[in-house]
This record gives C-alpha cells, sequence and structure tokens, in this order.
C-alpha cells in the first residue's frame, strides 16, 4: 500500500513559510544542497504548498515515461494559456495526442533541413554589428543579441517572406507578451484569469500585444487559406499536416495556438543556451580552441550549411555540454493524480513532483567532476554507457520538445558562424550570474567584448 510507504526527508525550514525564504532566494543552492545532504528524492514545505524534489534518472524516467499517465502538468502551465492557447505546451489527455501527432511531421530532421539556408541567412545578418563591436571596443549584450536573433530565426522559419514586413512589430509584441507571461509564471499567486483581467499596466500591454500578433497571425492563415497555396515554412507545413488514419487537420484557431506555442518554446530557450554557451567558451579558452579549429577544418572559411553539421561533431558537443551545467529548462513540475512511491517513498497525491535538470545534470554518479566543462563527454565514446534520462535539456517522455532538432540546428549554425569571425571574452567586474525564473537566464544582458580572429582564406567548396 502506498499510504504505508514513508514520507521522503525534508530539510530544517521556518516554522511558517517552510523553505519558501530559500525558494525565493537561491533555489539552485536549495535543490543542489538538499540533494547532496539528503538524496533523490527530498520533500520541502513551499508554505501550505508541498514539493517532492526528484532527481535520480530512474526516477525522472518514472514519471515522464513509465507513469506519465498518473501526473499531469499542473496549473503552472495554465498561466501560459492568454499567450498560447491550448497548444502542444498546455494541451492534455487525447486533445494533446492528435496535435502532436499531426505536427510531428513538420519537424522531422528532413523537412527542417530546408530552413536551413534561411537560417543562416538571418544569422549572416548579424555579424556587422558584431564587426562594429569587435572594431570600436563597445561591449556587446549578449544575452539580449542572441534573443532578438532566436526570435527572428523563429519567425521567419514561421512564416518565410510572408512576415518580412510585419518582423519588428512581432518580435516586439511577442517579447511584450513573453516578459508578462515569464513575470505571471513566476509569482506565487495561483492561476486566476479575472487576475489578468484587471486594468493594470502589465495586463494592457500584455492585451495590446497578443491583439497585435492575433492580428498578424490570423491574417497570414486567412490569406494562405485564400491563396490556396502550400508554402515551404512551419506554418505552411502545418497547414498541410493531415492524419493519415483520420483525415484530421489543424482549424485556423488550433494553428493560432501553435504558432504562439512554438515562437514561446523556440526563442527564448535557446537564446538563454546560446548565451551560456558564449560565457562558458569565454572561460575555457582551450575549449574554444578545439572548436574553432573543428570548424576552420571542416569549412576552411566558407558559410556552413545543415550538411556539415554530422561533421562538426566538436561543435555540437559544446552545446549539449552547456546545456548540461545551464539547462535551460532548469526544472519541470508535475502534479501526481494519485498516491505514488518513488524509491520506497510515498509522493502524495495532489502534491508538487519536481524534476530538477539542473541537478539530475551534476549528479556525481553519472557525471564525473561534475562542475567542470568538458564537451568532450558528449563524443559517442565516451557517452554510450550513460543512462539515457541523466540528460533531458528538452525534457523526456512523449511531451519531449517538438522542436528539439530545430534548436539543435539552430544553435550549431550560429555557434559556427560566429565561430568563423570572432572571440568573445568576458567584461571585468561585470558577474555573470544565473537568475532561474522559467528559464535559468543570466541576470542583465551578460555584456561581452567581441575580437575578430584572423582573417581565413574564403574558399568556396562545392
Amino acid at each position: 500500500m502506498t499510504s504505508s510507504a514513508p514520507l521522503p526527508p525534508m530539510p530544517p525550514g521556518h516554522w511558517l513559510w517552510g523553505h519558501l525564504p530559500e525558494r525565493a532566494s537561491n533555489p539552485l543552492g536549495l535543490y543542489l544542497d538538499s540533494q547532496r545532504r539528503l538524496g533523490d528524492v527530498v520533500r520541502f514545505r513551499m508554505g501550505y504548498i508541498y514539493v517532492e524534489q526528484l532527481t535520480h534518472p530512474d526516477h525522472v524516467k518514472h514519471v515522464l515515461a513509465d507513469a506519465s499517465a498518473r501526473y499531469t502538468k499542473g496549473t503552472v502551465f495554465d498561466k501560459t494559456r492568454p499567450l498560447v492557447g491550448n497548444g502542444l505546451l498546455t494541451a492534455e489527455g487525447d486533445f494533446w495526442k492528435r496535435q502532436r501527432r499531426l505536427a510531428q511531421p513538420a519537424f522531422h530532421r528532413e523537412r527542417l533541413a530546408a530552413l536551413g539556408t534561411r537560417m543562416t541567412d538571418t544569422i549572416s545578418e548579424m555579424l556587422p554589428a558584431w564587426e562594429r563591436s569587435a572594431d570600436g571596443g563597445t561591449p556587446l549584450p549578449v544575452f539580449q543579441e542572441m534573443m532578438r536573433l532566436t526570435l527572428t530565426v523563429a519567425v521567419r522559419a514561421l512564416f518565410g517572406v510572408d512576415v518580412a514586413q510585419h518582423t519588428h512589430a512581432v518580435g516586439e509584441a511577442f517579447t511584450t507578451a513573453l516578459e508578462v507571461t515569464n513575470e505571471r509564471i513566476i509569482s506565487p499567486l495561483p492561476y486566476q484569469p479575472w487576475l489578468y483581467r484587471l486594468p493594470t499596466r502589465s495586463n494592457r500591454a500584455f492585451r495590446r500585444a497578443v491583439d497585435t500578433l492575433d492580428g498578424i497571425v490570423r491574417g497570414l492563415i486567412s490569406q494562405r487559406r485564400a491563396a490556396g497555396t502550400q508554402a515551404e515554412d512551419l506554418l505552411g507545413m502545418l497547414m498541410a499536416a493531415s492524419d493519415a488514419d483520420t483525415g484530421d487537420t489543424f482549424n485556423d484557431a488550433q494553428l493560432r495556438d501553435e504558432v504562439m506555442t512554438l515562437l514561446l518554446a523556440g526563442h527564448e530557450t535557446t537564446a538563454t543556451a546560446l548565451a551560456w554557451t558564449f560565457h562558458l567558451l569565454a572561460q575555457h579558452p582551450e575549449v574554444e580552441a578545439t572548436l574553432h579549429a573543428e570548424v576552420d577544418a571542416v569549412l576552411g572559411g566558407r558559410m556552413p550549411t545543415v550538411a556539415d553539421l554530422p561533421r562538426l561533431r566538436y561543435v555540437g558537443c559544446v552545446f549539449e555540454e552547456a546545456m548540461r551545467l545551464y539547462p535551460p529548462i532548469w526544472a519541470i513540475p508535475r502534479v501526481p493524480l494519485e498516491d505514488d512511491v518513488v524509491d520506497g517513498y510515498r509522493i502524495p497525491k495532489g502534491d508538487i513532483v519536481i524534476l530538477v535538470p539542473y541537478v539530475t545534470h551534476r549528479h556525481p554518479d553519472f557525471w564525473p567532476e561534475p562542475e567542470r566543462f568538458d564537451p568532450t563527454r558528449f563524443l559517442p565514446e565516451n557517452s554510450k554507457d550513460r543512462p539515457r534520462w541523466a540528460y533531458l535539456p528538452f525534457g523526456g517522455g512523449q511531451r519531449q520538445c517538438i522542436g528539439n532538432n530545430f534548436a539543435m540546428m539552430e544553435a550549431q549554425l550560429i555557434l559556427t558562424l560566429v565561430a568563423q569571425r570572432f572571440r568573445l571574452r568576458g567584461v571585468p567586474g561585470v558577474p555573470v550570474v544565473p537568475e532561474p525564473h522559467v528559464s535559468l537566464r543570466p541576470r542583465g544582458p551578460m555584456p561581452m567584448r567581441v575580437e575578430r580572429r584572423e582573417e581565413l582564406p574564403r574558399v568556396r567548396v562545392a
């Protein structure tokens, strides 16, 4: 019987607030230290709410795969509904399965490869500003640059040339809507739709931003429906998607929700991971030198293509190791629908279960010298014996991020194009501090000094 199993151990906490003060001031330290002292199943009290932290790969697999039907995503994701509606991020049950089945073909590697040139063109448009920063000695706000770049890539991948005249409006509106959504998610207040209808400054800004996005997205969908043509971008692929068994397709409302979901999921997380990657490379010049050597040897100065990525193995390893140390989605909540037992401990129905990739990615049983930045961990010969669930930057199970291949392709192309031309260095006296909001952001814009690399011969290779 699950009721006879003991509750997990709990660290000392405040008599009234429990562990809320530590959760508010230093959540990464709280979760990591608790795992080190008490083990892989730990219980916290956040005011009147109880939270169980699970960090062993077997526990992660249990919640996200083996027993996933016994867990729901919980109400925290409801706070994103005013932006993304009932898209893949928030949908549950049979409706989610239908949506996922319809959307999946658009994200196959072969389909995404067609977007590669669009990506490299967009990235190349960013580089002159980096050259000006290098020549003028002006620090570059790398996190802001990555946020702007990944949003532009996502917009063009979704809409192609159709949205060229709307790119600035989409970017500005989505940035506003995302910031308000982040504030709502990290707020301790429970999800209450009426709170978002109050005429506060942030609510009014959010509503204006969503109205702008809705007008553009719904307008593009209507134009394409009327034209009857299929575009080679993600929106076009989603509009053409059809379930082989039922013939189901996306209606306009569902298309709108999936577009907003893809903008949300494919923007901040990738930008955050790239910012941390550049920070780590600046701290480890020996890793940076190996990265540059591979890029130079494989490309000889020419523009990278998606076909080059399998040979740019170390580039991929660098990004994966950065996501190990600084996983963009650093915590994954779930709520058990019934009592459960994990590793001999009772997990009560209705508590919040939190999986913490930030801690699992540092588990000393699976990651020797876990704080060391070592991309060679991800070479095939070094990772073949590592448990699958010891590493989950994109989640796992049937709800693993549908855009993982898109994110890896985009990140490798960005890292490669930057590595061909530049080195980045930290600004003395400016600390870089993790800020665990929805994603594990760096605090502030992360200014860095840009240095030009020695000019390579511009070889054109067929």
